[in-house]
This record gives structure tokens, sequence and C-alpha cells, in this order.
């Protein structure tokens, strides 16, 4: 099979095309991506294309499958910019796998899409994807699971696979998240053992993640099994706070959601974080999600706890660990670091 992937120099794509060069099913494996890696996965071809603009149909033709994972995080305080990528050029994704009529769509949705869950339950993947409203990220991935309502229906030939992790954690993927989430204050020195003094435990704060590379399985598997449809994927055991605070030899002091939202908020307003309080809101609300039906039709299982995953990001984030691609370069330090910070901390 000859398989596509969009976004492909990411955290994620870069494992999936990883995961999809060691299956012998995969007869041909183009990644995407704006620019070009500096590095080789073994039998695979590298393109270049933005979604937005790019004419997308030549590296589509004769594909068995897609694998969508382009996604645009920041400009943060630009939502139109995020939507533009997100969900205008996901749009040209699909148009140009219906005109090149590929075998199958695999799209990397998210727990995010989810409206907020029941604190009792798990749910599964037949629970509203409506997002949070206030969440540029939520509202746009409720958005492009109703752009692939559409697509099924319209393209029932296509199959079409939506898979929504947790929280993916990974040591390639350390500076870029960090990038992402924390901004340029963030010390490597605090995140070694004991030197983060205490972390807050926030009453109903606790989510679901899993390993980079137990996510590229998944989406490695859903362009090769005949599966349709949505699936859930996480790790056990759901963490929190005090599963935080073990990793750092911290101890955990109750703190209000209040107090950690204004806190988060006037940072945001300093620009002395990239990301605004609304991200905090949504892990508030995330729903805990059942994974059985991954494991039971997709046959996935993540071969990583969420709690040696965590330790891996945690150490890849002090040691400024990355790859050599745009995205998941090493952190900046000296005088790239000044500049990161006189850029609003890449918000």
């Amino acid at each position: 099979m000859r398989v596509v992937v969009i976004g492909a120099t990411g955290s994620l794509g870069l494992s999936t095309m990883r995961a999809l060069s060691a299956e012998p099913g995969v007869t041909s494996l183009l990644g995407v991506a704006r620019r070009r890696p500096d590095l080789e996965v073994e039998g695979a071809g590298w393109a270049r294309a933005d979604i937005t603009t790019d004419p997308l149909d030549e590296l589509f033709a004769g594909a068995g499958a897609v694998v969508h994972l382009a996604w645009a995080f920041h400009p943060a305080r630009d939502p139109v910019a995020t939507w533009r990528t997100n969900v205008l050029g996901t749009t040209r994704v699909l148009q140009a796998a219906a005109r090149t009529g590929v075998g199958a769509v695999v799209y990397a949705s998210s727990v995010a899409a989810y409206a907020p869950g029941p604190p009792d339950r798990r749910v599964a993947e037949d629970w509203p994807t409506f997002g949070y409203p206030t969440s540029a990220y939520s509202r746009e991935k409720a958005y492009v699971e109703r752009l692939l309502d559409t697509f099924e229906i319209d393209r029932p030939d296509i199959r079409v696979v939506r898979l929504r992790p947790g929280l993916v954690f990974g040591r390639h993927a350390a500076s870029a998240q960090r990038r992402v989430f924390a901004g340029p204050l963030l010390p490597a020195v605090l995140l070694r053992p004991g030197r983060v003094p205490v972390i807050p435990d926030v009453p109903g704060l606790r989510f679901q993640a899993l390993h980079g590379d137990d996510a590229a399985r998944a989406f490695a598997l859903a362009a090769l099994r005949p599966v349709r449809g949505p699936f859930n994927l996480a790790a056990e055991p759901v963490l929190d706070g005090p599963a935080v605070a073990a990793v750092l030899g911290a101890r955990t002091v109750r703190m209000s959601a209040g107090t950690v939202r204004a806190a988060l908020a006037a940072a945001y307003r300093l620009r002395l974080a990239p990301v605004g309080p609304e991200l905090f809101d949504l892990v508030l609300r995330l729903p805990l999600m059942d994974t059985a039906r991954a494991r039971a039709e997709l046959h996935w299982t993540p071969l990583r706890s969420a709690a040696s995953a965590l330790p891996e990001l945690i150490e890849g984030l002090r040691d400024g660990a990355g790859a050599a691609t745009p995205v998941l370069a090493p952190s900046p330090s000296g005088a790239e670091r000044v500049r990161e910070l006189w850029s609003g901390a890449r918000g």
C-alpha cells in the first residue's frame, strides 16, 4: 500500500513515519510537510507542501491511505490564523482525497474534540464531539469532526478513521512542547528532581496520556487495517497533580482552580506564557475515555504506561531533547532564547 503522511515532521508525524516504515504492508511512504527535515526515514520519501495553498492531488495520487496529522497550535493569539491552517487546510486535504479517490483518510482528532464528560465514568466514542467553546484548539478539533461527518456521507467509498488520543508524550517532542506550552521562561534546572518544591493539586484536574510511539502504532494500524470510525487512545493510569509531583520529587499543595487560572491569565497577559488560561479550562473539563474499542477492533494496546511516558518527557525537557526537523529542533539557548521571549513567548 502507498501511504502519504501529512504533517510528517511533527512529534506524532515523525513517530508515525517510523512506525509505517517498519510495516511490510507499506510499499511506498511519502512524508509531506511545509519544510523538509534534515533526516531520513528508511524507505520513505519527502515532499514540501503547505496544505492551505499548495496543490495536493499529485501527492495523493495512488495512495491507499492519507494520514492527516498537520495541525497548528500557534499563533495562539491569532485564532483566525490557526483556523486557516487547521480547518481550511483540512478542508483542502479532504477535497484532494475525494478527487484522487484515496483508499482511506486517517485523521488525528483529540480528546479535546469531546464535550465535557461525566466525573464518575469514562466515555466511549459516541460521546458528543462539541468541544469546549472558549478553547480555539477544542473548537477547531470539533469543527473538523463535522467536516468528517459530511465527508463520510458524501464519499462512503473512502474509509475514514478518526483517532482521538489523550496527551501524547515522548522524548523527541520535548523541545517542541516546551515552546508550544511553556514558553522561553522554563529553566531546565527546575525540572531536576527536588528542584520544584511544590506542585498544585487542583480538585478535578486529571488527564489521560500515552507515549508517542504507542500513538504512532495506532495510526499505522488504522492506515492498514480495514477499520472505520472513531477510536479513543490512552494508556493507564490516569494522571493528576500528585502523579506529576512524584516525577519531579515535589510535594503537592491543594490549590483552587480559580487561583491557578488567575496566575496563568496574568502570565499570558504579560506575554510570559505562550498559551492562555483557556487551555487550563479545557483540561479541567476533558472527559476520561474508554479505550475498549481500540483494543478490540484496532488490535491496539499501549506498550508503555502513562506514568512512564511522563518522566520521559520531563527528562527530554531537562536535556533540551528534539529531532532534526524544523518543528522538533532542540530548544534554543542564549540569544535565540532571548529572541523567543521578545517575540512574545511564541504566542
